[in-house]
């Protein structure tokens, strides 16, 4: 696993608690510093930044995952009542679709989010530093 995986994944743990975005980023500092020397943290920053997509959709997921894909949850959802029901097993089809799509629709939104937190503490790390060696005056 390289670096910018491996700063990805920590940053997918860190999203599964609740707190605010800075907590967030605190914690990811600590973490980020034991991981990856500072030199080599601009370098992981542009390679996570270039693998965001900037797309129309992409931009759409990324901010609100949950809500694209709640109607394939309904699909499922809805395949499944009818598939039990009617006793139309070809109906289950639309259950396994539309619960897949629904699944990677919010694996691909939680991703992006995980990359964004990524650069979002990359940058944090980056100002604490020129903060520090820049002279007072």
């Amino acid at each position: 696993m390289d670096k910018a995986a491996q700063l990805i994944r920590m940053a997918e743990d860190e999203l599964t608690e609740y707190s605010t975005d800075a907590r967030k980023i605190e914690k990811l500092r600590r973490k980020f510093s034991f991981a990856v020397p500072y030199p080599e943290q601009a370098a992981i920053r542009a390679a996570v930044q270039a693998s965001i997509p900037q797309s129309f959709v992409a931009k759409l997921v990324a901010a609100n995952r949950q809500t694209v894909a709640l109607p394939f949850w309904g699909i499922g959802g809805l395949g499944l009542l009818l598939g039990i029901s009617g006793r139309q097993p070809l109906d289950l089809i639309a259950t396994g679709i539309g619960f897949y799509v629904a699944f990677q629709v919010q694996k691909w939104g939680w991703e992006m989010e995980a990359k964004r937190l990524v650069v979002a503490t990359l940058d944090d790390i980056k100002a604490g530093v020129e903060a520090v060696t820049q002279p007072e005056g």
